[in-house]
């Protein structure tokens, strides 16, 4: 069976997640990914614990389907060697800070004369114009583009708990790569596709974004309350924490039939949505108080019966059950060469091209012979 980027060779200069992350994604379409390491390697692979087979997890995360190459590019051999290899690739990706693969000597203008069609990934902090000297940490990002300040509890600004925009990037940066690819299939340029974190972390905002630049809002935290949408939260059961997004009016409706309170949706406080946010305060105690009454597999059993969206809220682990109960294959089992892994499936499902599963994540300087 053939793969969706079977014939694609990319070179992935990139470390820690948002490069690494978009090379895997492309490996496990079919690309030929070599990831090029320094002799002192990504350093990801230093960041534990926790380990598996004495390597980080972190690295093993985002690094299945390639193959590693020791180059130091500071070395005139070494290279020599990675100018051939753009010479012979159809895509280069890295995340250093901007000037730095130029002061190498491989930056794109570099690159461009090697191989006209190179499509050259550039994925930077906070771009490469004012804010070229800035580090590319996600937690720094998280904090200076407003993420955090509508995150946890008003007075607490909160980070996501995983590195979030690193992968919201990585994942602009595989549909900037895609897009490149298929102008050049069409003309053969290659061009420059360049996304940042702070970008990237301005568009996943999306609504929170958009209450600014179209409504003039300064949003706030909210907990895990919905600002626009009433209830849309996490609420306590007689047994714990479950969710509950109502959306809409018949929603609602439903969620006070199943609670015994039939009523509440005609009352004027609440019988639209505009009217639950302005008196979410009230009606969101009246609906823990209700909840109260039973555990809650009770509630979201009734609750999903009648249409309204309830679920628990689960561990990790409890979220690798659900979604293997629902038969979604959310592990996989990779081996080559003695390695063995465990990795977290592709997500994407393709009919006649599926991802693939080829390799651990590599050794350094495991490459084979290109």
């Amino acid at each position: 069976m053939t793969s969706a980027l079977e014939g694609i060779r990319v070179l992935d200069f990139g470390r820690v997640l948002a490069a690494p992350y978009a090379t895997m994604l492309l490996a496990d379409l079919g690309a030929e990914v070599l990831k090029i390491e320094s002799p002192q390697g990504d350093d990801t692979r230093h960041w534990g614990p926790p380990w598996r087979d004495g390597e980080s997890t972190y690295f093993r995360a985002v690094n299945r389907n390639k193959d590693s190459l020791v180059l130091d590019l500071r070395d005139a051999d070494d290279l020599t060697r990675a100018r051939e290899l753009v010479r012979n690739s159809d895509v280069l990706v890295e995340n250093f800070r901007p000037g730095t693969m130029d002061r190498l000597g491989l930056g794109y203008d570099t690159a461009r004369k090697l191989n006209a069609g190179i499509v050259y990934c550039s994925i930077t902090g906070f771009g490469a114009k004012g804010g070229h000297d800035l580090p590319g940490y996600d937690l720094l990002v998280q904090a200076t583009s407003g993420l955090m300040s509508i995150t946890g509890q008003p007075a607490t600004p909160t980070k996501v708990g995983v590195a979030l925009i690193d992968v919201v990037t990585g994942l602009h940066a595989t549909i900037g790569i895609l897009a490149a690819l298929r102008h050049r299939s069409r003309t053969g340029e290659g061009q420059r596709v360049e996304t940042n974190l702070l970008s990237s972390a301005l568009s996943a905002l999306t609504n929170q974004a958009s209450a600014y630049v179209e409504g003039g809002v300064n949003p706030a935290a909210t907990g895990n309350d919905h600002p626009s949408i009433v209830p849309y939260g996490v609420f306590q059961a007689g047994d714990g924490a479950m969710v509950l997004a109502v959306g809409n009016d018949r929603q609602f409706s439903s969620l006070m039939d199943v609670l015994g309170r039939p009523d509440l949706a005609d009352d004027s406080r609440y019988s639209t949505n505009a009217k639950r946010v302005e008196n979410r305060h009230v009606l969101v105690k009246v609906i823990d108080n209700l909840l109260a009454a039973a555990p809650r597999s009770v509630w979201i059993g009734r609750l999903s019966a009648a249409g309204v969206p309830a679920g628990q809220v689960n561990s990790i682990p409890e979220a690798f059950e659900l979604a293997e109960s629902l038969d979604l294959q959310p592990i996989v089992d990779l081996a080559r060469g003695g390695r063995k892994s465990r990795q977290v499936a592709n997500p994407i499902q393709l009919s006649r091209t599926p991802p693939r599963y080829v390799s651990p994540p590599p050794a350094p300087g495991t490459a084979h012979k290109r």
